[in-house]
């Protein structure tokens, strides 16, 4: 049995796994920092001068809610500064989950904190200067609707990128790449349609052949029967269609090629993204907007205990309303603490990845005996394959080639196991 490797996409590729919006999302973490700690200077302050205690302590609080925000903000600077430091083996992109993780220990805390102070109140209630307190709690709820807005914008939620790896494929919308395999290789056929009018994209998955537009057409036909035929041209290490391709895009595809005539079918997927099942959020803004979000969920709850406790003279709606705010900023931090927890220790990402990376290998007619994936960052994925393959002429780069049009799949290392 021979066994080879061959470097992940080649030699001198970079380690840069970090999230789409990792800038901005830096720039907008800084700026919330700012926001608070102005309005806690403010507070303290103003507190100091007018003799409000009330004033003080919130002032205080904000300035804990300036430090939550300083660990996502450090973290993401950190990261973008180190990104190509080569102790880091796999970059530097789970520092914003080891981020997201702490603050959501911090979250739990909080609530924990929160729990604990209204049952005491339960117990033992307090005088309350609602002149104070309900002002105190608009303005701090403000503040943080002001938060919410400068780190909102859909970023937390993350689309993945393609690492700058793939060629072929790229950031499609709902790709779906056909493999035909004829001979001794393996083809692939993949609708083309990022940011440019659909064509197909062909190309051999195997070294020492290299296709000529003139050996190959494609013709679909469609339900209704009508059918059209595609020529190539040369683009880089790829083949590419000279006319778009109509919609909606369910056919079956005739494929000439110089090693004969195959059939494929194509279905209409519609122009949903696909992200191959990755987790492409950034879990350390995903922290941040929690934080800021339970925040001004809680100042609602206190707002509402509060105008009730003086309108009705139920003190007791004050306490419960810390109660359920602790509730909802255990439930977030729990979800938080899961999901970052499960990155840390290299929890396999779900079998969407897996799949795609097994069938493209049994495809080509090889057995996949061991396949370990894994997140590496916002949207990327890293990926160990090992196969058996009876070809002599398929080295590990056969199957770099092969695997690169899944986006999001960003580093793969590759062992062969030759079986005659």
């Amino acid at each position: 049995m021979n066994r080879f490797y061959d470097a992940p996409f080649g030699i001198g590729h970079d380690h840069v796994f970090l999230g789409e919006g990792h800038d901005k999302n830096e720039r907008k973490t800084w700026a919330v920092i700012a926001l608070c700690s102005l309005m806690m200077i403010v507070e303290i302050v103003g507190g100091k001068l007018f003799g409000s205690l009330a004033l003080v302590a919130d002032g205080l609080h904000m300035s804990t809610h300036a430090g939550a925000m300083l660990i996502a903000a450090l973290a993401y600077t950190y990261a973008r500064k180190h990104a190509n430091d080569p102790r880091f083996v796999f970059g530097t992109g789970k520092l914003g989950d080891l981020a997201g993780f702490t603050s959501a220990i911090i979250l739990a805390m909080i609530a924990l904190l929160i729990g604990y102070e209204a049952i005491a109140r339960f117990l033992s209630p307090v005088p309350i200067h609602f002149g104070e307190a309900i002002p105190i709690a608009a303005v701090g709820l403000l503040v943080n609707i002001a938060s919410a807005w400068l780190l909102n914008g859909g970023d937390h939620h993350g689309h993945g990128h393609s690492h700058g790896h793939n060629e072929l494929v790229g950031h499609e919308h709902k790709e779906e790449v056909q493999h035909i395999k004829a001979g001794s290789g393996v083809y692939a056929l993949s609708i083309f349609e990022d940011g440019v009018p659909p064509v197909f994209r062909i190309r051999a998955l195997f070294e020492g052949v290299e296709l000529s537009a003139q050996d190959v057409t494609v013709t679909t036909i469609r339900p209704n029967g009508k059918f059209q035929v595609f020529k190539f041209a040369r683009s880089t290490d790829f083949l590419e269609s000279t006319t778009a391709i109509p919609e909606p895009h369910a056919f079956r595809a005739v494929v000439m090629l110089p090693v004969g005539e195959h059939s494929l079918t194509f279905e209409e997927h519609g122009h949903v993204h696909d992200d191959y099942g990755i987790d492409a959020r950034d879990h350390n803004m995903r922290a941040a907007y929690f934080h800021v979000i339970a925040d001004a969920a809680v100042s609602v709850l206190v707002i509402i205990g509060l105008i009730s406790a003086k309108t009705f003279g139920w003190v007791w709606m004050d306490p419960l309303a810390g109660i359920i705010g602790a509730f909802v900023i255990a439930n977030w931090s729990f979800g938080l603490i899961r999901d970052t927890g499960a990155i840390l220790v290299d929890i396999s990402p779900g079998d969407s990845m897996a799949n795609k990376v097994r069938g493209a290998v049994e495809t080509a007619g090889d057995k996949l005996v061991d396949l370990h994936v894994w997140r590496l960052g916002p949207g990327h994925l890293g990926a160990v394959v090992s196969v058996i393959t009876h070809e002599p002429q398929r080295g590990a780069s056969f199957y770099h080639t092969m695997l690169r049009q899944f986006k999001g799949l960003s580093h793969i290392s590759v062992e062969v196991h030759l079986q005659p």
